[in-house]
């Protein structure tokens, strides 16, 4: 499903009506080039979500994870930074950015996400897509898509799903915004 996003505002309530169908235990993979919006969106779910305005939500690109409290519990979590993620996606041979994805997996698992997720908190990772596996699967994949030109105006989001709950949140997701 593509979505288009003509403004922040637009952003914003694509975020809240995902918010009302996500539950504990989901997991929300957002993808997409530097700048095209994958911690506004984490944001704007988490407000969503019930986290309170005077909470900051940012990037835990040096962290990690974060840990917020909604209506569910959310951990956000930015692989971005894991060993040999980066380095996988430029690989020059399939063994070296399998073995390069094989050490960010493993890092990934130590933060305890997978559990994180057994326990009932929403998982939202940005960066997540090579390891959508590694967190359980069953995952919605938000690919943001930011116009080529940084300063004009307008997004996009390509949503797709990897399982059947997913599949089900996406299918509620789609008969909302049409109505």
């Amino acid at each position: 499903m593509r979505v288009e996003l003509p403004s922040r505002r637009s952003t914003i309530r694509l975020a809240r009506a995902l918010a009302d169908r996500l539950a504990g235990g989901d997991l929300v993979v957002l993808a997409g080039d530097l700048g095209a919006g994958k911690t506004f969106f984490a944001r704007a779910l988490c407000r969503a979500l019930g986290v309170p305005p005077e909470l900051p939500i940012t990037s835990p690109t040096f962290t990690l994870v974060h840990e917020h409290e909604g209506r569910v519990p959310i951990a956000h979590a930015d692989a971005y930074r894991l060993g040999g993620a980066s380095s996988a996606e430029g690989a020059r041979d399939d063994a070296a950015a399998e073995g390069a994805a094989g050490g960010a997996a493993a890092e990934l698992a130590q933060l305890g996400l997978r559990e994180r997720r057994a326990e009932g908190a929403l998982v939202v990772v940005e960066w997540g897509e090579p390891f959508v596996e590694a967190l359980g699967g069953d995952a919605l994949l938000i690919h943001l898509i930011a116009p080529e030109d940084a300063a004009a105006p307008g997004r996009a989001a390509e949503i797709r799903a990897t399982g059947a709950r997913s599949g089900e949140v996406l299918a509620a997701l789609e008969r909302d915004l049409r109505s």
